[in-house]
């Protein structure tokens, strides 16, 4: 990609505010997913990498874990399917002996100009991949989470405002924020908090590999800030909704959107 997306490989500053928890994070390998790695690594986290077949995307993800002195475990697989979300979770527990968080991150998207355009294959990937997943892994995770546990999941600023040409994709993210919520207090008394973050325009390998060149080229100039966010900057948010910062905050969404409003 050109411009490189900004992980914060060389300006994420860790203080410790994770200090021998352990996570998994869905679609590590690149994006928002590895920035959210690189961030809980250096606040003290040790991280499973969940990713579909880029090993060498993961790999890099777990080199900068480890090299802020975490474990790092890359799993390669599909989470639309019940059983691999199974499989991770008792990873996770195999590998680290705990399960502190899990960050629902991972997602599909593709650009259409017409609903005839979509098909039905496709309609049902993205909701396998989006939102599926996410129920497949938080009922998978949940009987092995602690309270002081957190759940974060990846919204967006389509679930509030939905891009025509993001039909599937966009119905996904209005789905998640309603599965956080409605989760958020199904498990409240179990001490665990369900949280998510809706991301505006953010500079990932997904922009360019589903979107119009045209499309690209303009890409978040049409936000107050004026730009494409990077994933860097969504980090910190994902950190303090995994942190004790948050503990009275469940069932909210936090938005990363560049000055567009989620109202």
């Amino acid at each position: 990609m050109a411009p490189t997306p900004d992980h914060g490989e060389r300006s994420y500053m860790g203080s410790g505010r994770l200090a021998g928890k352990a996570a998994i994070i869905t679609g590590a390998d690149s994006g928002i997913g590895r920035a959210v790695a690189i961030a809980f690594a250096r606040e003290g986290a040790d991280v499973l990498i969940s990713y579909l077949d880029e090993h060498q995307d993961a790999e890099e993800t777990a080199r900068w874990v480890e090299q802020a002195g975490r474990k790092a475990i890359c799993a390669a697989g599909d989470i639309a399917e019940e059983q691999h979300c199974k499989t991770l979770v008792q990873q996770a527990l195999r590998e680290f002996g705990r399960l502190d968080i899990l960050v629902n991150n991972a997602a599909m998207q593709r650009t259409h100009q017409s609903i005839e355009e979509i098909s039905s294959e496709e309609w049902d990937r993205t909701f396998r991949t989006n939102i599926y997943s996410q129920f497949y892994l938080c009922k998978a995770a949940i009987p092995h989470m602690h309270p002081g546990s957190a759940i974060v999941n990846t919204t967006s600023v389509n679930a509030k405002t939905p891009s025509p040409s993001l039909l599937a994709y966009a119905t996904t993210k209005g789905a998640i924020a309603n599965f956080t919520a409605g989760l958020a207090g199904l498990v409240a008394k179990q001490g665990i908090r369900v949280n998510c973050v809706a991301p505006g325009p953010i500079w990932t390998p997904l922009i360019p590999s589903t979107m119009p060149a045209e499309q690209v080229k303009s890409f978040g100039q049409d936000t107050p800030i004026g730009r494409a966010g990077q994933p860097a900057e969504l980090a910190p948010a994902y950190v303090m909704l995994a942190s004790e910062e948050a503990s009275y905050i469940t069932g909210a969404m936090v938005p990363v959107t560049g000055g567009r409003p989620m109202l």
